[in-house]
């Protein structure tokens, strides 16, 4: 009886009663809405915002604004249910996405670790001479772009007499023009550990490194020892994740569904014999 008195004051007043289950997804979708043009710093100063969201189902703002109203006169129903259900999609979405988004971090790292690669690599370099300082001085050329770290072990002994010592490490344009220059000076006396991380992006030409620079006026013999010289290079996520894709492809391990040939033609993957250690130029190993 309930539901032909509403079907007949509704066929009455000319305004449609929105069933609860459509107004909870009216209610979830204006909420999106409002979150989106509060995050884009957009003022909500119009109800007309909202129309097309009541147009996607058939309704205008007046079916809405009627519809609530009517909540009062209904027994077998409360707003407050229909909001909840709302709140309770929106969460259920919520923790789908964050599932996903958790996901797609989770390869992109997987993916990151897989394809780093070891540019240059030494185990101990010791240096008595000032003509040895020169085997301190790295080049890595064919940059990518992607994360650089450069990390190493020291020891400058009591017998060094050099004050001012210092280790830059940069990269370097074609044209000359030093990017990300940042020298710092070398503990002295007690076993220290260097660690330098940077971002090359297209436009880089070389790595370069000098461990052992000597800064004061009068530079006398050096008495040093470098352990665990490494140089390492991760790709950015986009270029890991298709290297590892294509990786995966030649196991079989992906369905052929998989497989994108236009993706395949503007791939950005790492080719296999990129993977190894590269012979640094200028230095020398002992």
């Amino acid at each position: 009886m309930e539901l032909l008195a509403v079907s007949a004051f509704t066929a009455c007043s000319g305004y449609k009663i929105i069933p609860d289950d459509q107004l909870a997804q009216i209610f979830h979708d204006a909420y999106l809405t409002n979150a989106y043009m509060q995050e884009e710093g957009i003022r909500l100063d119009s109800m007309n915002i909202y129309e097309p969201i009541f147009a996607r189902y058939g309704y205008t703002t007046a079916d809405v604004q009627y519809t609530i109203g009517n909540f009062s006169k209904r027994k077998s129903a409360r707003l407050s249910e229909v909001v909840e259900q709302a709140i309770a999609r929106l969460d259920e979405e919520s923790k789908y996405y964050d599932h996903e988004v958790a996901i797609l971090d989770t390869i992109d790292n997987i993916a990151r670790r897989s394809m780093q690669r070891v540019l240059l690599s030494d185990s101990v370099i010791r240096i008595t001479r000032l003509r040895d300082t020169s085997r301190l001085r790295f080049e890595v050329d064919s940059i990518r772009p992607g994360d650089y770290t450069v990390t190493f072990d020291y020891r400058i002994d009591s017998l060094d007499r050099n004050t001012q010592i210092r280790t830059s490490v940069w990269f370097e344009r074609s044209d000359g023009r030093r990017v990300n220059a940042s020298p710092s000076y070398m503990a002295q006396r007690r076993v220290a550990q260097f660690r330098r991380e940077m971002t090359a992006d297209t436009g880089i030409a070389c790595l370069k490194i000098n461990i052992y620079e000597i800064r004061n006026r009068e530079p006398k013999a050096p008495h040093a020892m470098i352990r665990n010289l490494k140089v390492t290079y991760m790709p950015f996520a986009e270029e890991a994740v298709d290297s590892l894709y294509r990786r995966q492809l030649n196991l079989k391990i992906f369905a052929d569904d998989f497989c994108n040939p236009v993706a395949a033609t503007h791939s950005r993957a790492l080719s296999v014999d990129t993977l190894g250690v590269a012979a640094p130029t200028g230095g020398e190993s002992r």
